[in-house]
């Protein structure tokens, strides 16, 4: 227990850091995408999708030039601060938030799309702001989708490997995860705890999407 406990605390906190951020930055995305006509809305759309398609080193390295000490970020934030996301649990998390983030909009997008141009219009036509309709008729019979999509994403984000590698390393009680770990002791030959750390992350995420899918059909 005392080698995987440390690596269930790291990747639960990693994975709900990252839902955190995926369930905000991903709503909003959603929204955009299937609300709104603008310029540069495919490009938008693309740049929010490649994660998805991009094997996960490839993710993890523009992570690292973008994060990393002399990164476009990392430089002037470790300039500042003499902090980086490098090798970090806050690096991990956002590895898995970059490589998670497509899964919720792509879900979310669709469950917007899906609402009834009828009751958006009756409810401006009742003098409620864009806003007010939101959150009174659009999220409302969105949720659903919203909840597979945090479920979806909260699930890649806990199995996340390549990316996080690639950021955080895999340095053990600090940024090993489940994934990294299960790679280390099958890497060192420790198969029996290899096979306790796989069946601990299957059962975590069959559970999760079990209860997901209960709570969703009590609605």
């Amino acid at each position: 227990m005392e080698k995987i406990l440390p690596a269930l605390k790291i990747s639960l906190l990693v994975s709900l850091s990252a839902t955190c951020m995926i369930l905000v930055a991903g709503l909003a995305l959603a929204y955009l995408l299937a609300r709104f006509e603008f310029r540069g809305k495919h490009l938008l759309d693309a740049l929010v999708t490649i994660p998805m398609v991009l094997p996960p080193t490839v993710v993890g390295y523009y992570l690292v030039i973008l994060l990393g000490r002399e990164g476009l970020i990392g430089a002037p934030l470790y300039a500042a601060t003499g902090w980086s996301f490098i090798f970090t649990w806050q690096g991990a998390a956002i590895a898995a938030f970059v490589v998670s983030l497509p899964l919720m909009v792509r879900v979310s997008r669709s469950a917007f799309e899906s609402v009834d141009e009828d009751l958006i219009k009756i409810s401006y036509s009742l003098g409620k702001s864009r806003l007010e309709t939101f959150f009174r008729v659009i999220l409302p019979l969105s949720r659903g989708g919203i909840m597979a999509g945090t479920i979806l994403a909260f699930a890649r984000a806990l199995g996340e490997f390549g990316a996080t590698l690639m950021v955080a390393g895999n340095i053990p009680g600090k940024t090993s995860t489940l994934s990294l770990s299960i790679y280390s002791a099958f890497q060192t030959g420790d198969d029996e705890l290899a096979k306790t750390l796989a069946l601990v992350l299957t059962a975590i995420s069959a559970t999760v999407i079990y209860l997901a899918g209960k709570w969703a059909r009590s609605m």
